[in-house]
């Protein structure tokens, strides 16, 4: 069979949640689907659940299985095999409506478009709300607005070979680095295709940040650092440099802080991963402050133009 798609299933301690996910696969109104499941090492009972499905599906389901390298090392372990026109990934706790891919790969224009983007759920055990945008009128805009998660997404394969963009391998935020250092290699923002409709459940598990996880967080900076030399060896960094800087300092001052950092209950950890945070920012872009993104409305905006060392350190360590 010729397929349409590839979809990437990365695996690794999902016992509860592999076969929601192979379900919502394997019953695609697409009927020209490849999946790929990498068993990333997993020490659980993942495995029995993957082949108990190949066994059913065996002109669907490709079943590879590697040493533990992590969520990037899987994803870029699995492009070699794909055969499909377009490639997808999907994180194995979560699943997706039954007729994503088939309306997805309707909206690639008969692969015209290199990009083809969808809403998501966020899912929580009591609730779930639809992230959504509106359309993107640039690659710059795409760069500033642009979801950055690789699993809502189609790739024409072709391209993304050719490209040579690859996951940051063992490193946390593995997507944001995937998607700076891709998107820019866009002609026009007419090679992205969107569907204003939420097809991916984005699962949210309840889980506390452990110590060592908690000291992960500065990985953020690194990821960025990825994409800027990916970027510079493509000769592209200078016409994107302005949107990089806006996205690193509002995540890496604003949104993470806020999100992730201040709920660090070790207090040395907190202050370490803020520092760190402010000291890269201010050295791989000393003169942020003057990005024309800081002139827009917003209170992150408001905030980040105002914003001064002191204050920051006030506002996350109480």
């Amino acid at each position: 069979m010729e397929y349409k798609i590839s979809v990437i299933v990365p695996v690794y301690n999902v016992e509860p949640y592999i076969e929601r996910c192979l379900k919502s696969l394997v019953h695609q109104t697409l009927k020209e689907l490849e999946i790929i499941i990498v068993n990333d090492g997993s020490p659980d009972n993942s495995e029995a659940i993957i082949l108990s499905y190949q066994r059913r599906y065996p002109n669907k389901i490709m079943y590879l299985k590697k040493e533990n390298g992590g969520l990037s090392d899987a994803r870029n372990y699995a492009l070699s095999y794909a055969t499909g026109e377009y490639i997808a990934f999907l994180d194995s706790d979560d699943y997706v409506e039954q007729d994503m891919y088939e309306q997805m790969y309707q909206a690639t224009n008969n692969g015209r478009k290199k990009i083809v983007e969808c809403d998501f759920f966020w899912e929580y055990s009591k609730k779930k709300k639809v992230d959504s945008v509106s359309y993107y009128t640039s690659i710059q805009d795409y760069l500033v607005r642009g979801r950055v998660v690789a699993w809502n997404k189609l790739y024409l394969r072709k391209w993304l070979i050719k490209t040579q963009v690859i996951f940051p391998k063992g490193l946390l935020y593995e997507d944001v680095g995937f998607f700076f250092s891709l998107m820019p290699r866009l002609l026009s923002i007419n090679e992205v295709g969107y569907i204003k409709k939420a097809f991916v459940h984005y699962i949210q598990r309840q889980e506390s940040i452990s110590y060592r996880e908690s000291s992960r967080i500065v990985e953020l900076c690194q990821v960025y650092q990825y994409a800027i030399e990916n970027l510079k060896k493509a000769n592209l960094f200078n016409l994107y440099s302005m949107e990089l800087e806006y996205k690193f300092a509002r995540n890496a001052l604003w949104g993470f802080p806020l999100k992730k950092v201040r709920f660090i209950k070790e207090r040395p950890v907190r202050k370490k991963v803020l520092e760190i945070f402010w000291i890269e920012v201010n050295t791989m872009f000393p003169l942020w402050k003057n990005n024309v993104y800081l002139q827009k409305k917003g209170i992150a905006n408001l905030y980040l133009r105002f914003i001064f060392c002191k204050l920051y350190y006030a506002i996350f360590m109480l």
